[in-house]
């Protein structure tokens, strides 16, 4: 049973829905196209899970995405047409190795090979085995985020026959099926290869053993067991499991599933998935090959290397939506999973969810945080931008959240954590940013940048202490503009001069923050305040930062 409800959608998304653009609806019309083919009175989606570690960061973005698909899939078909989310775990893979993170490697070892339903528990005696202890972890993780889904145990389903009927079918088609495989494998790999793998009566390991015989008219396989005898099982009641490619098909054809997405080094196996789908008399479902993501030096992240961004790393600086954000922009564009991209899809996130607010049904249709929400943006006021956050939190230095909020409290009278609980969230996760990532790295000023920011100074002693943002950034572009180095006579002013350099912000931000760059100086200057600003200009030119 699903943990969740699917959530209502809007009627008035109905119509446009049928023209929009964006990724998922291309997606969903494809899926829309199968069912009017097949007649078939269902959609089902997919996802995977291999449950030998513990759910991740990509977990979440497979589940998210086709969440973003199945959406607009009902949106197309108005919701006339029931859909189902199998989120189904492999848990009778064999345990090839044994995680570094269990508490005994010894204890685990005479259980090497076994499936993971038959391993014990490592960890706690509350599950019976190593795969339902992290089935668990992802049915928890995944309630977490409140997707709608049902979950599948390959152990259940290969041990109560559900796949029985495809299973002999695999038996009678086992030549054609060898017939995709062998080309694609090694001659000494070719020798000993078998789509089935029994489990040992013996030891209960899977085996990676020939088959010596395939008797399609009883079901059943022999092989050579681990004591050295021929030994016969049936295929069907969980004697035996598919090596995972097969297994992908397989299960494909036993389910009827119409659409399921994967990263692209499941690419190149596709064509094979396919193939043995159809052999076994399915309809291979309509795929979706999203990129993987890479790390900081750009190579791909890898969970044996643990170079890549966790997602509880992730959700300690920023709000899960905003890791939705990420998942939805350019799926099929590789792109840095690093801390460094959090800030930026934190305040896009923000800016798209202020946007929906303005815009009509099918502008909305088209912001990403339509499909972050599945259809159902909240309002949500943000004041303060994450960017400026973190540059307050650079140049106070704050030891509480109360310190952020005095200056917050200023610049936007009547705003307060209880009546911007968003925001003061957004509070915590940019100390804590702050406090983990940001360094600073000042730099002294020359003899023009220091009188650029004397002149600076003196503008903003001139303003009125209630002066707003806009008013402290034409302040600065003033004084920008009466020093040549920051004059750009490829822009003008509004007053027919030349316009200002980006190189005069820049170097407010070495000089003052640390950083290369920041949002908006004026933005940042009203939030920290004008006096506060001029003492810090002071200070820069006293030689105190840094």
């Amino acid at each position: 049973m699903s943990p969740a409800t699917l959530p209502a959608l809007d009627p008035d998304f109905f119509a446009p829905a049928q023209t929009a653009r964006a990724w998922p609806f291309e997606e969903a019309r494809k899926l829309v196209k199968r069912l009017e083919k097949s007649g078939k009175g269902e959609a089902l989606f997919e996802t995977g899970y291999g449950p030998s570690g513990l759910p991740h960061i990509g977990t979440f973005g497979e589940v998210a995405r086709t969440t973003m698909v199945r959406t607009a899939f009902r949106l197309l078909t108005r919701d006339q047409i029931p859909t189902r989310l199998l989120c189904f775990s492999d848990d009778m893979d064999g345990m090839r190795k044994i995680p570094d993170t269990v508490p005994s490697k010894e204890a685990m070892e005479p259980h090497l090979q076994k499936p993971l339903t038959a391993v014990p528990d490592p960890w706690t005696n509350e599950y019976a085995s190593f795969g339902e202890h992290n089935n668990a972890m992802l049915r928890r993780f995944l309630d977490t985020f409140g997707f709608d889904y049902e979950f599948a145990s390959a152990t259940d389903y290969y041990k109560t026959g559900q796949f029985d009927e495809v299973l002999l079918r695999a038996a009678e088609r086992y030549d054609d099926i060898m017939g995709v495989m062998l080309p694609t494998l090694g001659a000494e790999r070719q020798a000993t290869y078998s789509p089935f793998l029994p489990i040992s009566p013996i030891s209960g390991r899977v085996l990676y053993v020939p088959m010596k015989e395939v008797n399609a008219k009883d079901g059943t396989v022999t092989f050579t067991d681990e004591d050295g005898r021929d030994t016969t099982v049936p295929v069907t009641g969980g004697h035996v499991k598919l090596q995972w490619k097969p297994d992908f098909g397989m299960r494909w054809a036993a389910l009827g599933v119409d659409f399921e997405m994967f990263g692209k080094d499941h690419q190149t196996n596709q064509h094979l998935y396919d193939k043995i789908c159809a052999i076994l008399g399915g309809t291979p479902p309509e795929h979706y090959v999203y990129e993987l993501f890479l790390d900081s030096e750009g190579q791909k992240i890898s969970k044996s290397k643990g170079n890549g961004l966790t997602i509880d790393e992730w959700l300690t600086y920023a709000p899960t939506e905003s890791l939705g954000l990420y998942m939805f922009q350019k799926p099929r564009v590789a792109k840095r999973l690093h801390f460094d991209v959090i800030p930026r899809a934190v305040d896009e996130y923000f800016n798209f969810v202020a946007a929906n607010e303005r815009q009509d049904a099918a502008q909305r249709l088209e912001n990403p945080a339509f499909h972050v929400h599945y259809g159902n943006v909240p309002k949500v006021d943000m004041p303060v931008t994450f960017g400026l956050l973190l540059n307050l939190a650079t140049a106070s230095n704050p030891e509480t959240p109360e310190v952020m909020w005095g200056y917050i409290s200023a610049y936007a009278p009547g705003v307060s954590p209880k009546t911007h609980p968003h925001l003061d969230a957004l509070v915590g996760y940019a100390m804590r940013y702050f406090r983990d990532f940001v360094e600073k790295s000042y730099r002294a000023p020359d003899d023009v940048e220091r009188a650029a920011l004397q002149a600076l100074s003196a503008a903003f002693a001139d303003l009125p202490a209630e002066a707003n943002n806009e008013a402290l950034q034409n302040a600065a572009l003033d004084v920008a503009r009466t020093f040549e180095r920051y004059q750009d006579h490829t822009k003008k002013s509004p007053t027919g001069g030349p316009g200002v350099s980006g190189d005069f912000f820049q170097m407010l931000y070495q000089v003052l923050i640390g950083q290369e760059r920041g949002p908006r100086f004026g933005s940042f200057a009203a939030l920290y305040g004008i006096d506060n600003t001029r003492k810090l200009i002071q200070k820069a030119l006293d030689g105190q930062l840094g």
